[in-house]
């Protein structure tokens, strides 16, 4: 997984759209044809040298490798002390880690949209808030791996998915 670091990359992965939602947090994505980039196809590359560059880049130069690219915005506004930034941060790219293979090759921003409740959290590092934080990620990106459709075959969702409808059925059947 590559880190998003550059504000170009930023922009161009929030305009890609809005896949995901939860109450705190948005999961936006720019797919990425490695088909497009040069690095893919070197035949249909252009000539280098002076003068040499198209006139308009689309973002795809942006991201010189076809990978899953993630980045975090937690902005002060919504978590007003470091820690609480800093936290959020590492809960996200460990999160995001955890669904890499079934996230499709694309860049990925999540964004803290809404302020966590200073008085249900009190401790910028609480544990609470660090569980609070961590399901919310879970479902967003839960939400984001099956809006992408199965992208990789290694993906554990579809084996999860039927276990989970046989408990339900067998709940409904029992009462």
């Amino acid at each position: 997984m590559q880190r998003l670091k550059t504000r170009p990359q930023f922009q161009a992965a929030m305009a890609g759209g809005t896949v995901s939602r939860t109450a705190h947090f948005a999961l936006h994505r720019l797919v990425l044809d490695a088909a497009g980039s040069a690095a893919a196809n070197p035949a249909s590359a252009a000539p280098t040298g002076p003068g040499s560059l198209p006139s308009t880049q689309g973002p795809q130069a942006l991201f010189a490798v076809p990978d899953v690219w993630l980045g975090a915005m937690v902005p002060k506004r919504w978590a007003r002390r470091a820690v609480t930034r800093n936290t959020i941060k590492r809960q996200i790219y460990t999160v995001g880690a955890a669904f890499e293979a079934r996230l499709p090759q694309a860049a990925h921003v999540v964004r803290l949209r809404t302020a966590f409740d200073r008085k249900q959290f009190v401790s910028a590092t609480s544990d609470q808030l660090k569980q609070a934080v961590r399901a919310e990620l879970l479902q967003l990106f839960g939400h984001a791996a099956r809006r992408a459709g199965g992208a990789s075959a290694a993906s554990p969702a579809p084996a999860v998915a039927p276990q989970t409808a046989e408990r339900v059925t067998a709940h409904e059947v029992a009462p």
